[in-house]
């Protein structure tokens, strides 16, 4: 059994847990859409990143992870959240979203939105049970028949 108990810290974009956590989610959507080419839009760098964080065990292994993008003025977008799946159901991805909005707000953001895809259902269910609502696509994933946008007002 999974020990629940976990810390939340920012990491660099970089940092090896956060490397190895983003590849396993892009080897995850590459099988769920038979595809690599499943992501309209700029891809997010480091320098687009206004915070990244990493969920770790108390043994100090990664999780989980999750980013935020800012947006220009006005909202920020929910960027790259994947818990590994021997993880999920214990509460690290809440966990990892509820941080994420806190340091929106700390950063004078009071709305976020996210995209996710079709292929995806658990994170539709998942980002709609913690208060999510479906939203019209927006910048580059209008459009794009296998995006599902949603938004929450902080």
């Amino acid at each position: 059994m999974l020990d629940c108990t976990f810390a939340i810290d920012s990491v660099t974009w970089d940092n090896a847990d956060a490397v190895r956590l983003r590849a396993a989610q892009r080897t995850e959507l590459d099988a769920r859409y038979g595809t690599d080419d499943h992501e309209p839009g700029a891809l997010p760098t480091a320098e687009t990143m206004a915070v990244f964080l990493v969920a770790r065990d108390a043994s100090g292994t990664a999780l989980g992870c999750g980013g935020l993008l800012l947006l220009g003025p006005g909202p920020g977008e929910v960027k790259r959240m994947y818990v590994d799946p021997a993880a999920r159901g214990t509460g690290v991805a809440t966990a990892l979203l509820r941080a994420l909005e806190d340091h929106a707000r700390e950063l004078g953001i009071a709305r976020l939105l996210l995209e996710t895809g079709t292929g995806q259902p658990d994170a539709i269910r998942f980002y709609q049970r913690e208060g999510y609502e479906p939203i019209e696509a927006y910048g580059p994933y209008v459009g794009e028949p296998l995006s599902r946008c949603f938004a929450r007002d902080l």
